[in-house]
């Protein structure tokens, strides 16, 4: 009698648990950033983890990218392209709300564009929009943009952050409470530890969307990024700092560890506008300090391809340059002395809070040493890298990894862009590989390009930055490498 009682009560339980569908289901992530923004506008801020965090999940754009790098419909469901280039006609998609309520329609195209393209515009790559002539609604679910040349990269650059879609009435309060029309909603930023996501319910495609919670913690610190992992405080780490420790997830069956490319180009940047740097015989000497063997080992582990030149060496049109400048002290101390620079001769180098930044800055440092260069090491914050030296070129070298795609164009920005670099041959060059619709052309184009860099040795070209990832066994989705700077989280899944 008891036993039948104590096997019915059983059961029903089991009965019950399943009625109730799986209790364990889980929808929540964490994961691990290491760079904190200091804004949450990617039309208004150059820091890539804004990007890394909201684009294509808080804001999208009229189009995304693929993690093959392929050019996919996003706001915009088509696409006609007139005959002769210069005409774009976008069909919206239809039904779409903004996370505040307020619907999406063509007229918001034309805010986010106006005010992208204004005189009083902050974009920081408004260079997207520098060949459009005009933007113009067509009805409210067509937009039609006029170009007023050609532009090779258009369709890819209208995927970036920089290009996102924005409500005209959330727009001002876009930096401490972002609105987008994507999957997923802001919820809450406590500053110095983590920004949360919610799903947005209201979303197109919300049935598609597993993940319910996302944390995102801001974790800088190389050992309190593996303590966060072992002791399951995030799930994933996408851009892992710690190199060092990469053999000690390998060998732990709770992680899978991914070692993928990014369009990083790491570089010891010199102020050009500045001398002595505006001296090529001083930065071809500095070129010539630099090993970059020695570097790779010692900051990153040996986790990093070796760059001549600023192009990533799994783009097609690379070019291998890491010979034009070998390490040569003797070289570098005789180019110095001709440019007339004194032996302990003191520069500054300031160097941002990232881990890949602040070990190369250690060992170029001594480097510099040996040729007679007294480089003084400041490492400051975010912030104050943002306005004094990305804004101000309140600098001499600096290090930093330049993670947007298709972005040689930065060397013909001029002297107010904050390499201060200017070379009217360059600027020629670069409005033909802009402007060449023929791929195999531009390609060729974007070689001369490297070579031209080098041999201008505008920067000391050092390496480009590998993506390193630990990301929990049971999660799927995360991309391998980063050919733009998002990362669309509606794909994450938790699986058995």
């Amino acid at each position: 009698m008891r036993r039948n009682s104590t096997t019915s009560a059983i059961l029903f339980a089991i009965g019950l648990a399943l009625a109730a569908g799986p209790a364990c289901a889980k929808t929540a992530i964490s994961i691990g950033l290491q760079q904190e923004p200091t804004s949450l506008d990617p039309t208004a801020d150059a820091t890539a983890s804004i990007d890394g965090m909201l684009a294509h999940n808080v804001y999208e754009s009229l189009t995304t990218v693929a993690e093959d790098g392929s050019v996919l419909p996003d706001l915009a469901k088509s696409w006609t392209i007139s005959d002769d280039g210069l005409t774009y006609t976008f069909k919206l998609v239809e039904g779409t709300i903004f996370h505040d309520g307020t619907t999406f329609d063509a007229n918001d195209v034309k805010f986010s564009f106006d005010r992208a393209m204004g005189k009083d515009s902050v974009n920081p790559s408004n260079g997207i929009f520098e060949p459009i002539e005009s933007v113009t609604v067509i009805d409210p679910n067509t937009v039609q943009i006029k170009l007023t040349r050609k532009d090779a990269f258009f369709l890819f650059n209208l995927a970036q952050g920089d290009a996102s879609i924005i409500d005209p009435e959330s727009a001002e309060h876009n930096n401490i409470t972002p609105i987008g029309t994507g999957p997923y909603k802001f919820d809450g930023w406590t500053r110095g530890d983590r920004l949360k996501l919610v799903k947005f319910a209201q979303y197109r495609d919300a049935d598609k969307v597993q993940i319910e919670k996302i944390a995102f913690r801001f974790i800088s610190d190389p050992a309190a990024a593996s303590a966060a992992l072992m002791s399951d405080e995030v799930d994933a780490f996408p851009g892992f700092p710690a190199p060092e420790l990469l053999p000690q997830f390998e060998a732990d069956p709770r992680f899978t560890v991914e070692v993928g490319s990014t369009e990083g180009e790491v570089i010891l940047a010199m102020n050009n506008s500045r001398p002595p740097f505006n001296d090529i015989r001083v930065r071809r000497a500095i070129s010539y300090a630099l090993d970059r063997k020695a570097i790779i080992d010692g900051a990153m582990y040996g986790q990093a391809t070796p760059i001549g030149s600023f192009y990533p060496p799994h783009g097609k049109a690379y070019v291998d340059l890491t010979g034009m400048y070998p390490h040569d002290v003797a070289k570098a101390k005789e180019l110095l002395k001709e440019a007339g620079v004194a032996e302990g001769a003191t520069m500054t180098m300031r160097v941002p809070p990232f881990p890949y930044a602040t070990r190369s800055a250690e060992i170029i440092q001594a480097e510099l040493a040996e040729i007679g260069i007294n480089a003084k090491v400041e490492n400051v914050e975010w912030g104050f890298w943002l306005s004094e030296v990305y804004k101000k070129l309140n600098y001499d070298m600096t290090i930093i990894a330049h993670t947007s795609p298709n972005d040689m164009g930065n060397f013909a920005r001029g002297k107010s862009y904050f390499y201060g670099y200017e070379n009217p041959a360059f600027d020629a060059l670069w409005n033909q590989i802009k402007t060449e619709a023929d791929e195999a052309k531009r390609d060729e184009l974007l070689k001369q390009g490297q070579k031209m860099l080098a041999e201008d040795a505008v920067h000391g070209f050092l390496f480009q930055l590998p993506k390193l990832s630990i990301v929990r066994k049971e999660l799927s989705g995360f991309w391998k490498s980063s050919p733009v700077l998002f990362q669309p989280l509606e794909q994450i899944r938790w699986t058995d």
